[in-house]
């Protein structure tokens, strides 16, 4: 298993252990890694659980690109989503509103 995968599953099992947290949220994100552990990831929450898979199946609600690096970061509550905009290290399409919420989900279950 991966880094990624790893950190990945970490933030999966910390949501799924308060399911409250996501009671009633459906959505998912295409993550869009570059360098190292390059590839696509998709996070899934539906059915008051959340997991992930490699590569894409589902339409996203929201897509999200940035380096194996910084997604580590993010999951580790190191990274700044607005800064990393803005120095174009993240880039995010889509639902702006599911933007925000995974951001608040990376924030409550960070690793």
């Amino acid at each position: 298993m991966s880094e990624v995968e790893i950190a990945l599953s970490k933030f999966i099992a910390n949501t799924n252990s308060k399911p409250s947290e996501i009671a009633g949220f459906n959505a998912v994100y295409h993550i869009t890694l570059q360098g190292k552990e390059a590839g696509e990831y998709e996070v899934i929450f539906a059915n008051d659980r959340a997991s992930y898979q490699r590569g894409f199946t589902l339409d996203a609600g929201c897509r999200v690109e940035l380096s194996e690096a910084d997604l580590l970061k993010w999951l580790n509550g190191q990274l700044n989503p607005a800064a990393s905009i803005i120095t174009g290290k993240l880039k995010i399409q889509g639902d702006m509103l599911f933007s925000i919420k995974l951001q608040t989900l990376l924030h409550t279950f960070q690793i």
